[in-house]
């Protein structure tokens, strides 16, 4: 799709992903009826929430965490009751968009819903649509495609609505061009430190104030339990790559799936498009038939003139060039006129939302069938997939019953499904979020409270099978158990000095400091100032500058030159003399137009949050507290 088009549809779905979660699979039907009273968790106009819906929701949010935050992801983020209360939020908003969409008669077409699933990089095998994926994923989710599509239908249908609110955002030059310049001003300015360190040296520690200091902050010191372990885990992964498939299965596969394989027709174009803005559409109109003489005289220099005159911040860069895309990939005046061209044709003007496009079809990928030899490996590692889940379905049972019944080893269970087991350096028994990052699997609360029980320390049992992730297993057992204890006061006695010492230095340098402040602000100037150098805010992360020296920077007037600032850094206390402010001689005319783009977008969900708070006062909505409370963390 063009990048404008991109643009405004990614306002559209950052926002749907601020507010909403995926649709747990309970199809249209569910979503705006009535679900039973007792178990509901709101009310939403005539409509019902349920709470196994709410949980549906949790679980899948849950898991957006853990593929975005990767290693950084702890299970006990989902426990803040406003985290909760959050999600309840975000599934009414959905029911009160499908609501909405229900009684303006809005739904997406057949082909559309086609090419956005054939586009979902998860459904497909080496950049091509592939159906067994498909359908494996579904089952790996416990649904099915027509659950599946039903979801997708109503999240486009969604877009579609929230597309005409959040595609009007508009920026005028005017306001793009007072941002630019804040952004682009420049603070030319001096520094002087005054370090911590030569004021440590000359600091003396009475034995009594680090025993005091000691006596009272023993928490410090405190080595806490720790145990070694030793896991396994079973899991879909690990059961796929020992499965096996033969050339014959992977023919006879192929053989019967052959309307599978096929690629639809693609075109590549590049365009030029030409924005109204202020101008108003007439005389965007007349500019883009100017244009479109001037790339008529020479289409060979499309690319050029589209570097030159396009708007379209994304393509333009690149000549214009848009890639490939099928059918259904594009608004309907720019996908009928791109469909209808012989490559290397020029289109005359084609208006759409978005404003006028010259369109240069620049290939064309005729509808064609991939052949066994392309897809064998398509086909073999999803037979191996189908495999795995049917034999993971067999062997969650079996896993969790040698693991509880053979409670002194994990080893009669890797002997039966060929894992290795995995041991772990130290872990201590509430771990901070940084170290339970590098866990892993075993960064799971269930796994690590069953580590460190007294079934699993004192008789040396496995903990029970518990789901760390979809399709995953883990037990675990206690290698080595070290027992909470203090560091004695000999043994810290140094780090207790150096840490009295950094924080009366640190203060004797920020007296020092705000002292000399003082009398620069009195006009007594006798400090040897480093080089000036200068800052802008757009360049502020390459200044190698403290965020707190930055914005004492930024934030002081420059009315009247020089100006004077000072910060506490980590080290001391640092000095700052602003002596000039500039602005640029030129805009940037790419700069001026991200922040326009930028802007819209900020506009653009605020729009769309005002009506969704409009929505909320025009339909009844009943919040079930102690039903959502009562059932926290649980």
């Amino acid at each position: 799709m063009f990048d404008a088009v991109r643009n405004n549809k990614r306002i559209v779905q950052i926002f749907l992903g601020l507010i909403t979660l995926p649709f747990a699979f309970w199809g249209i039907e569910s979503y705006i009826s009535n679900l039973g009273a007792g178990n509901d968790l709101a009310g939403v106009g005539d409509t019902k929430i349920a709470y196994p819906q709410f949980e549906q929701a949790v679980r899948e949010r849950q898991e957006q965490l853990r593929q975005s935050l990767g290693e950084a992801f702890r299970p006990d983020m989902m426990d803040s009751p406003q985290v909760r209360l959050d999600i309840l939020n975000g599934l009414i908003d959905q029911r009160l968009l499908l609501l909405e969409t229900a009684n303006k008669r809005l739904m997406s077409s057949d082909q559309v819903l086609r090419n956005f699933i054939a586009g979902i990089p998860a459904l497909q095998e080496n950049g091509v649509f592939s159906q067994t994926r498909y359908e494996a994923v579904l089952r790996a989710q416990g649904s099915s495609p027509s659950q599946f599509e039903a979801r997708m239908r109503q999240d486009l249908t969604m877009q579609q609505l929230l597309g005409t609110i959040g595609g009007a955002a508009f920026v005028s030059t005017t306001q793009a061009e007072a941002m630019l310049r804040v952004q682009s001003e420049e603070r030319k300015f001096s520094e002087f430190s005054i370090a911590a360190a030569p004021f440590a040296k000359k600091l003396k520690i009475e034995p009594e104030a680090m025993q005091k200091f000691y006596d009272e902050n023993t928490k410090r010191f405190e080595v806490p339990e720790q145990v070694k372990a030793e896991y396994l885990v079973l899991s879909l992964d690990v059961l796929m790559s020992q499965a096996t498939v033969s050339d014959a299965e992977i023919k006879s596969w192929y053989d019967s799936h052959l309307d599978r394989y096929q690629q639809p027709e693609e075109r590549r174009a590049s365009h030029i498009l030409i924005l109204p803005g202020e101008t108003g559409k007439d005389k965007a109109r007349a500019r883009a038939e100017e244009v479109l003489k001037e790339v008529r005289k020479n289409s060979s220099r499309f690319a050029e003139l589209a570097k030159k005159y396009s708007q379209d911040p994304g393509s333009a860069e690149k000549g214009g060039d848009l890639g490939f895309f099928s059918r259904g990939a594009m608004l309907k005046p720019f996908e009928d006129a791109v469909f209808s061209q012989k490559e290397g044709d020029v289109s005359d003007l084609v208006e759409s939302d978005f404003g006028y496009h010259i369109i240069k079809v620049t290939a064309i990928r005729e509808t064609r069938q991939r052949q066994l030899s392309d897809v064998r490996a398509e086909i073999g590692n999803e037979l191996k997939r189908q495999a795995a889940s049917r034999q993971f379905a067999e062997a969650v049972e079996v896993f969790k019953n040698l693991v509880y019944e053979q409670s002194d080893s994990l080893q009669p269970a890797a002997d039966r499904f060929k894992l290795k087991i995995e041991r772990t350096e130290w872990i201590p028994r509430s771990a901070d979020r940084q170290f339970r990052a590098t866990l892993g699997l075993l960064d799971n609360d269930e796994v690590l409270a069953d580590l460190f029980s007294e079934d699993a320390i004192k008789n040396k049992r496995n903990t029970e099978a518990v789901e760390v992730a979809p399709g995953t297993l883990l037990a675990a057992r206690v290698a080595e158990h070290f027992e909470a204890t203090t560091h004695p006061f000999e043994t810290v006695r140094n780090d207790i000095e150096k840490i009295l010492k950094n924080e009366q230095a640190m203060k004797q340098a920020r007296d020092a400091g705000e002292a000399a402040l003082a009398e620069l602000r009195q006009g007594k100037d006798k400090l040897a100032w480093s080089a000036m150098r200068g800052v802008s805010r757009s360049q502020a992360a390459q200044s190698q500058l403290p965020a707190v020296a930055l914005q004492a920077i930024f934030k002081a007037g420059a009315q009247k030159l020089p100006v004077y600032v000072g910060v506490e850094v980590d080290d001391g206390y640092t000095l700052f003399k602003i002596s000039e402010v500039a602005q640029p001689e030129k805009t940037d005319e790419n700069r001026l137009q991200a922040i326009k783009a930028g802007y819209a977008r900020i506009i653009a969900q605020e729009d769309i949050a005002a009506y969704l708070s409009s929505l909320r006062s025009r339909y009844k909505i009943d919040i079930n507290h102690s039903l959502l409370e009562s059932r926290s963390g649980g």
